[in-house]
């Protein structure tokens, strides 16, 4: 008697498990309350583009609940299939993003992006790095690693996890002063338009770039980048602070 009871308790715990277990690009009622909206829906690409174009681009499908962008005949050779979520543009907010990449991978997710025309994405965007930090070729320099703000500061811890694993990424901006946490941990913290902001800049490679000389912008669209690898991006949300 004991022992089918135990089994029944077993059953009934994993069915509320399984109940539980929040679906991929879903809500919960607690972060609609919190004012979180999904940019993606698991079926469709509504609201995306392709940057600086009105149609989306054609290496990009929906694979498995998540957006998945195709590395193309050449490794490393992007096929001009950047994107961005065209709908609204965004101040202060909190995005989250989980993402996974094929070995060897690179990949980007960028925010206040604005489209100068025949200038790719990261032309005056900021660039969180989304990397095969063991396999990617380049995984040489600390601030080039996945999470980090892009040639500027390194995620310290380094806690990305290897090509083929989903990893969560939350970007917060409120007021210039930015954050990213990656699989649950706060990895870079900095300021944007500050004197420290333009020191990091001038130490970049994008110093002499014209879209960053007085920028980033106030405001401006989320973004992927297409590196020229297979990489997926799923559960994309984002709320205004």
């Amino acid at each position: 008697m004991k022992k089918k009871f135990f089994i029944s308790l077993c059953l009934i715990s994993l069915g509320v498990v399984t109940l539980s277990a929040q679906k991929h690009n879903t809500l919960t009622e607690k972060e609609k309350n919190q004012g979180w909206t999904l940019l993606f829906d698991g079926q469709s690409f509504t609201g995306w583009r392709k940057c600086n174009a009105a149609d989306m681009a054609a290496n990009w499908s929906v694979n498995d609940e998540a957006m998945k962008v195709s590395r193309g005949e050449h490794a490393g050779r992007g096929q001009g299939g950047d994107i961005l979520y065209a709908s609204r543009k965004y101040g202060n907010f909190e995005l989250s993003v989980d993402w996974k990449i094929e070995k060897e991978g690179n990949s980007g997710i960028f925010y206040y992006v604005v489209e100068y025309p025949n200038q790719p994405i990261y032309y005056a965007a900021p660039e969180v790095q989304v990397l095969d930090n063991w396999n990617a070729a380049d995984n040489r320099l600390t601030h080039h690693l996945a999470g980090s703000l892009y040639d500027m500061l390194p995620a310290l811890p380094q806690n990305a996890k290897p090509a083929g694993e989903w990893n969560t990424l939350v970007i917060r901006v409120k007021d210039g002063k930015a954050s990213h946490t990656q699989n649950g941990v706060k990895v870079v913290e900095y300021e944007l338009w500050t004197p420290q902001w333009k020191e990091l800049v001038a130490k970049s490679k994008f110093k002499d770039w014209e879209g960053f000389k007085n920028g980033p912008a106030r405001e401006g669209y989320i973004g992927l980048q297409d590196h020229g690898y297979d990489c997926w991006f799923r559960n994309i949300k984002i709320r205004e602070l």
